[in-house]
């Protein structure tokens, strides 16, 4: 059977009794230095434990500037650390001896010593416990084999059933700080080891619990944190030294007890809230809260909130409480006003310990309390009247810019004013719009004022916010003010009355028919302005207007038919205009209603039509155009003209109704062709008037459906007068630009067989002669080939050459004159006669040079196709050529005699 010793639970709320009154005490006494008390108590079970604490003396130092040192009579037993707790140095059981000792404060400076004695006593038993012996730890008897005897199994003893271990966080030790043993029945005939297991043993956070494996002592290694780990659960093992079990494990719970070692956090550090202004006391406006992370099931974790100071303290130092246990704050005192205060600031601390000043730890926050605006002052008017002044006709402007000031929140609708007319304008000429950044009202005109009616305006304007007054407000609702709003006399639009004018007249009216007055009047009364008139659009030019009187004369024929009347009105706009600064105008139109006269008289419609030769099967149906209207148009009458005397002979008209009339062969037969009949058609005016219409009509040979069938009905049908002479002046530009196109061909070839006669400047090889001027300079101007210079007759016979070929510069072979006669025969081509022409020339010209020289005859561009001209009829090679002839060309050529007659040199 196995038990452990421990500590009692009720030791540490003892203490904590005895170190709240010893505190007390000592703040209550007045300011001493040393202990303020002879004696400290304190009341224990019979063990005490190693590391346990006792109780906790307090030295008073009322500078606060003493450094003491503590010692114990009983230095083997107690000890005193540096804050005044009294710890147990080990374990024992308290007896009458150790019951009493005393304690040393040493000033480490002065060398000064005090001394206080203290007494530790018995918790009392209670009133059985002397008949029951001293008081042990409960044993359970673990399960033994059942017993056989009686066949019945047999109840066992409970065994290792222990109460829960408390254990106080922070504790200072000495560590190991032994806390129970454990063991075991068995350990009389058995050599055990013991073991725990579990979180804070073996198990994560490892190694805060030790057990020693052959005493069984369970000890703790560290302080101890409640706001980590509140509570260790760990299992014991008791084993042989083989390592069987000969126990079952039992369960230890380990308590961490809760010490006040945290302060209270707020949630925020500042706080807001509002509050309207004007609330009545008791009104809620927020809450504030803080945390404590020791245990909140004590009073370690008991908060407790009040209000240190407040900022400002006006109207009172006093005007919001808090709740001590929820954290509301609320209002306690009337007065709140915006206008005055806007915000308060509040210091809020939180105690825990429910609040104890003496053993409480505390924090503080920030609450800040905004003052909401209401509607508790209306606007008022900065002064009783104001004055604008507007152009009459003038609309969207500003006459005059009210103000208003209003102690309320800017910008809120407690603030924005809203403006009215309450009298002056019955008919609702002006508006007051609200300036959203001024809080201004604008007056502003949106209807058209009239100097000559209204001069001056006086209006009652009314101004009030968006929102109504708050309740209990003294202060009327509304200002009130006059505006007084004076209308500018301007020059305005002179206008026509009526506009637009209508008369009635007949077509036909001759130029210089007066037709009406029409005059505009001026709305400036009040000024001596005069109008003059001129005409502004008259689209057919039939009228004219007196700039002085208005009077509108014709100058024109009227005419109903014409393109610019439009459903029988004719519509003329003339101009009004003053002498005023600046000069205004004004437009006025004038419609006339022309009525109708029969002046025109009806024509064949349609003008052209065709038919059969033979009166069957078909006729022609014709009717009548007038330009007139009713009554001066139909009915019309249809007939046919006395003469020629054919029309009645070959042609009979039958009137169908008042509109239509018929026109068929009187005659069996009638040749295919285009026949013109004239037809009298009289229309139904007063007086009528007839016309002589004339209706070409195509006669054909038609198949027995009555449609044309010969060539002449497609031509007459289709084509007109007009339209042949259209096609034919097409067909005659056509040609033109055909024989033009020919024309700018045969020159295009022309141009091109003449440059193709060009010499090539490339293949000329007497350029160096000709080009440069020269008359001989070294060898490089006899490096060329000779025999283009040689007689053509020396290498082919004259027999072999067409006739009119050779070139008339060639020196003749036989005796011939000195300009020999060409041949007649005429030269192939046009570029042929052309060369010829310029041969001729320059034969019958004694300054023309001689022989075999370059006549250039036209010039169009180097790079020419068309050869040498010097090769035309020159085709003899270099060979036996005699050159003394050059001797009779003249000084010019002496040179080139010396050069080729000279022999061999």
């Amino acid at each position: 059977m196995c038990r452990i010793v421990g500590a009692p639970r009720t030791l540490l709320p003892l203490l904590a009794a005895l170190l709240q009154a010893s505190a007390g005490a000592g703040e209550a006494a007045t300011c001493k230095t040393g202990f303020p008390e002879d004696v400290y108590s304190a009341v224990l079970s019979q063990d005490v434990h190693e590391g346990q604490p006792l109780l906790n003396v307090k030295f008073s130092s009322c500078d606060g500037k003493r450094r003491v040192q503590y010692e114990s009579s009983e230095p083997a037993d107690f000890k005193v650390d540096e804050d005044g707790v009294v710890y147990a140095v080990r374990s024992f059981p308290l007896s009458s001896e150790r019951a009493r000792f005393l304690v040393y404060a040493h000033d480490r400076e002065t060398q000064e010593k005090w001394q206080v004695a203290v007494s530790l006593s018995l918790q009392p038993a209670s009133p059985g416990a002397a008949a029951q012996g001293p008081q042990e730890i409960e044993e359970i008897v673990f399960p033994r084999p059942p017993a056989r005897s009686d066949g019945r199994l047999q109840r066992q003893k409970r065994d290792w059933v222990i109460p829960p271990i408390n254990l106080p966080e922070n504790s200072r030790g000495p560590f190991p700080q032994e806390l129970v043993r454990i063991r075991s029945d068995r350990d009389k005939n058995l050599s055990l080891r013991y073991s725990v297991t579990g979180p804070g043993a073996d198990q994560p956070p490892t190694g805060i619990f030790i057990i020693n494996p052959i005493s069984g002592q369970l000890s703790v290694t560290k302080p101890l944190d409640r706001e980590q780990i509140a509570r260790f659960h760990l299992r014991a093992h008791a084993v042989d030294i083989n390592g069987n079990q000969v126990e079952n494990p039992i369960d230890i719970v380990i308590n961490v007890i809760d010490m006040n070692d945290n302060r209270p956090e707020f949630l925020h550090q500042v706080w807001n809230g509002t509050v309207p202004e004007g609330s009545k006391p008791g009104t809620y406006v927020m809450t504030v809260t803080a945390i404590d992370a020791d245990d909140p099931n004590t009073q370690n974790g008991m908060l407790r909130y009040r209000i240190l100071s407040q900022a400002p303290s006006t109207p009172s130092p006093n005007m919001f409480t808090i709740n001590n246990e929820t954290g509301d704050i609320i209002t306690v005192a009337a007065g709140l006003d915006r206008e005055k205060v806007h915000q308060y600031t509040l210091i809020i601390q939180a105690t825990d310990t429910e609040g104890s000043p003496t053993y409480g730890l505390s924090n503080t926050a920030t609450a800040v309390i905004t003052v909401t605006d209401v509607n508790d002052n209306p606007p008022e008017f900065t002064a009783m009247s104001f004055y604008g002044e507007v152009p009459e006709n003038r609309v969207d402007v500003i006459v005059a810019n009210l103000t208003v000031t209003d102690k309320d929140q800017p910008h809120t609708p407690s603030w924005n004013a809203v403006y009215r007319i309450s009298g002056g304008d019955p008919t609702g000429r002006f508006a007051i719009q609200t300036d959203p950044n001024s809080n201004d009202g604008l007056v502003t005109v949106v209807k058209p004022i009239d100097f000559e009616t209204n001069r001056m305006f006086v209006l009652t304007v009314a101004a009030e916010n968006q929102v109504p007054l708050a309740k209990g407000i003294q202060h009327p609702p509304q200002s009130t003010a006059t505006v007084s709003v004076t209308v500018i006399d301007v020059n305005e639009n002179p206008y026509f009355v009526p506009n637009p004018k209508i008369i009635r007249q007949e077509e036909g009216l001759h130029a210089g028919t007066m037709l009406t007055t029409f005059t505009a009047q001026d709305p400036d009364r009040y000024m001596q302005q005069s109008i003059r008139y001129t005409k502004l659009s008259d689209p057919a030019n039939w009228l004219r207007i007196d700039p002085v009187n208005g009077q509108i004369t014709t100058i024109a024929v009227l005419d109903r038919e014409s393109p610019h009347v439009k459903n029988n009105i004719y519509n003329a706009t003339f101009l009004a205009s003053d002498n005023g600064i600046p000069p205004m105008s004004g437009t006025g139109t004038l419609q006339i209603y022309l009525l109708d006269i029969n002046d025109n008289a009806p024509q064949v419609l349609p003008q052209e039509a065709e038919t059969c030769e033979t009166p069957a099967p078909n006729a022609i149906n014709i009717t009548a155009l007038d330009y007139d209207i009713d009554p001066n148009a139909g009915p019309f009458a249809f007939d046919l003209p006395l003469s020629p005397v054919n029309i009645k002979r070959n042609w009979t008209i039958t009137r169908l109704n008042g509109d239509f009339a018929q026109l068929n062969l009187k005659i069996k037969f009638l040749e295919a062709g285009i026949y013109d009949v004239p037809i009298i058609i009289t229309d139904s005016g007063n007086p009528p008037k007839s016309n002589s219409s004339v209706l070409r009509v195509k006669v054909c040979q038609c198949d027995s459906n009555g449609d044309c069938t010969d060539v002449d009905r497609i031509v007459g049908a289709g084509l007109g007068t007009g339209a042949i002479v259209a096609i034919l002046l097409c067909i005659i530009i056509l040609l033109i630009l055909v024989l033009m196109f020919v024309v700018w061909m045969k020159r295009r070839d022309k141009e091109r067989q003449a440059k193709q006669l060009l010499i090539d400047p490339e293949d000329d090889v007497r350029d160096n002669i000709l080009k440069y001027d020269e008359e001989g300079g070294g060898e490089e101007d006899q490096d060329y080939d000779l025999s283009q210079l040689q007689q053509p007759d020396t290498v082919e016979p004259d027999a072999t050459k067409p006739v009119g070929i050779r070139r008339l510069d060639e020196r003749p072979i036989h005796a011939e004159p000195q300009y020999p006669v060409r041949s007649a025969a005429p030269h192939p081509g046009d570029i042929g006669d052309f060369i010829n022409e310029g041969l001729k020339a320059a034969d019958n010209d004694p300054t023309a040079p001689p022989y075999d020289s370059l006549l250039v005859f036209d010039y169009e561009g180097s790079g020419s196709t068309a050869g040498s001209l010097s090769s035309l009829n020159s085709s003899s090679s270099g060979g036996e050529q005699d050159y003394d002839y050059l001797n009779d060309w003249g000084p010019r050529f002496k040179k080139l005699a010396d050069m080729y007659g000279g022999g061999d040199d």
